[in-house]
């Protein structure tokens, strides 16, 4: 089994896929943004701030260094959810705007770039893996423009991928998870009235880390070739399509 790379997986739905896919014996390189984040079993870990916009490079050469030459998946997890109130500055309304989609978006597209030119270059198979969100579909708060548009930006280019790289063996898939209990959700659940949020999710609770990141490791080892392009939605019936 490859190496497969897991963005954002210092703690949450990506530290949770990074040992999910470690107990099924892939080959794991997690991602922090911090120095000195340790993974979970020896698992290495590669710091790189995503702000920076030479840091996917920096990421991709460290991991292709690591994985001898050849990486198999990539998981693009990473994330950043701050409000970004209306009645801000302008300029600090925009800072905050750029540099979510940055995080959230610009990042995966360069990994996502850089795994496929590599893929090609290979003649070799791979896999994507976007974490997305259910407010790619149905928004977010008023303070959460740019982390809807980031995840729905997210999902339109795993849509692109998936159409044209099926033929060379290239499979992208997506996950759209509702409130997922994280440390990135708490302020958030918080803020929207805690317990009372539940009242919106049938299933009555949010998604657990470890439910999203199963669901990650199907896609990037065992989904079948014919569901590239489809999206999975983990949201407690929240939101249905």
């Amino acid at each position: 089994m490859g190496h497969i790379l897991v963005t954002g997986s210092s703690r949450g739905i990506g530290r949770a896929a990074l040992e999910a896919l470690a107990a099924r014996g892939a080959k794991v390189i997690g991602h922090a943004s911090r120095v000195g984040t340790q993974g979970p079993g020896g698992i290495p870990m590669i710091a790189a701030d995503f702000a920076d916009p030479l840091a996917a490079q920096t990421l991709w050469d460290q991991a292709l260094k690591i994985a001898g030459g050849e990486i198999d998946a990539v998981v693009n997890n990473a994330g950043r959810f701050e409000a970004n109130r209306l009645e801000r500055s302008d300029i600090e309304w925009l800072d905050a705007w750029e540099d979510t989609l940055r995080v959230n978006l610009t990042s995966a597209a360069q990994l996502s770039r850089l795994a496929v030119l590599h893929w090609q270059e290979r003649a070799a198979p791979g896999r994507l893996v976007h974490v997305a969100s259910r407010a790619a579909y149905r928004g977010d708060s008023p303070a959460h423009w740019h982390y809807a548009a980031a995840k729905s930006g997210m999902v339109g280019m795993h849509k692109t991928i998936a159409r044209a790289y099926a033929k060379d063996g290239i499979f992208s898939f997506a996950v759209t998870p509702g409130f997922t209990d994280t440390s990135m959700a708490d302020d958030y659940l918080a803020s929207r009235g805690g317990p009372a949020l539940l009242a919106d999710i049938p299933l009555g609770r949010v998604a657990t880390p470890d439910e999203i990141a199963r669901i990650i490791t199907f896609c990037a080892l065992d989904a079948p070739p014919s569901m590239t392009g489809a999206v999975i939605d983990a949201n407690g019936a929240s939101f249905v399509r």
